[in-house]
């Protein structure tokens, strides 16, 4: 019995191959969805021949899955895209956001070309010349232009809070979706490997709170003392009790793994990481699934 849930994988943890490649791969091992990095090396939203690159990822995504398609969510999580220099910057707290706001439009573009569940995002870490609560206002600000793009293109936006950001945790999350009225455009992500070092009510806490709104699940585990993404069994996740919550909760989005520093060993993360999944959806219903794993 499969989960009620989409289980995917992340693209940026297949840096070392190429798109359609990876594609391939997270096919064969039986995923039902993946999770799209906008940007280096797979696919740059601002290319001359992007728009052409979206229509050959759309028509792979419809092949996956013996051709009744793979589901997308875009993340926008690349590292270095806009500042050779500066990882992740300008984001949505710095003075000019100029740049991380065409990003987000472009995604959301490409978003509604590939027909992706969401468009997942941060708030970024708060820059040094200013206060919480000069981000706060900046997001206020500039998040309800984005929600009205997305809107009038069908596309859905997600807001995953990152340890070290300003919007760190869902609570605060939850505080910002009240601050700009709450539209039902924008949604939060939730990973749940973050939980264990910055949600006081754990992985459980944080999922049931951000149920009504939860667009987007990303999957790893993590230890609870620092953020670092890990494979299953590498850090405190109860895998079993992440699973039977999402279900719980009514959860039927796309929950991806997210290893975005193990793209050399991506191909065995991905059938091992999978493996783990069954197993512990197994143990949530009570029935063996016998998953192959190992390379």
């Amino acid at each position: 019995m499969r989960p009620p849930f989409l289980l995917g994988y992340g693209t940026n943890g297949f840096g070392d191959h190429p798109l359609h490649t990876a594609l391939d791969v997270l096919d064969d091992v039986g995923y039902d969805a993946v999770a799209l990095t906008l940007g280096f090396p797979h696919l740059d939203p601002f290319a001359p021949l992007a728009g052409d690159d979206v229509t050959a990822v759309r028509a792979h995504l419809g092949r996956m899955r013996g051709g009744s398609g793979a589901a997308v969510v875009v993340e926008t999580g690349t590292r270095y895209l806009l500042d050779p220099l500066h990882k992740h910057r300008p984001t949505l707290v710095d003075r000019d956001s100029a740049l991380r706001m065409r990003y987000l439009e472009r995604a959301i573009e490409i978003a509604a070309d590939l027909d992706a569940r969401c468009v997942s995002f941060f708030s970024g870490i708060l820059p040094a010349d200013a206060a919480p609560a000069d981000g706060w206002a900046r997001l206020r600000d500039r998040i309800p232009a984005l929600v009205e793009y997305a809107g009038e293109r069908g596309v859905r936006l997600a807001l995953e809070p990152e340890p070290g950001m300003l919007v760190e945790t869902v609570d605060d999350a939850l505080r910002l979706l009240a601050d700009v009225g709450m539209p039902p455009e924008l949604g939060i992500t939730v990973d749940v490997g973050h939980c264990l070092v910055v949600e006081p009510g754990g992985v459980e806490g944080a999922l049931r709170a951000a149920a009504p709104y939860l667009s987007n699940v990303q999957l790893d585990d993590m230890p609870r003392t620092h953020h670092e993404h890990r494979p299953f069994g590498e850090g405190g996740i109860d895998l079993p009790m992440v699973l039977a919550t999402l279900a719980d909760v009514g959860y039927t989005g796309v929950a991806a793994v997210e290893l975005p520093r193990h793209s050399h060993d991506a191909p065995r993360l991905a059938l091992d990481s999978r493996a783990a999944l069954m197993r512990a959806w197994g143990t949530v219903i009570g029935t063996p699934t016998g998953e192959r794993t190992g390379p």
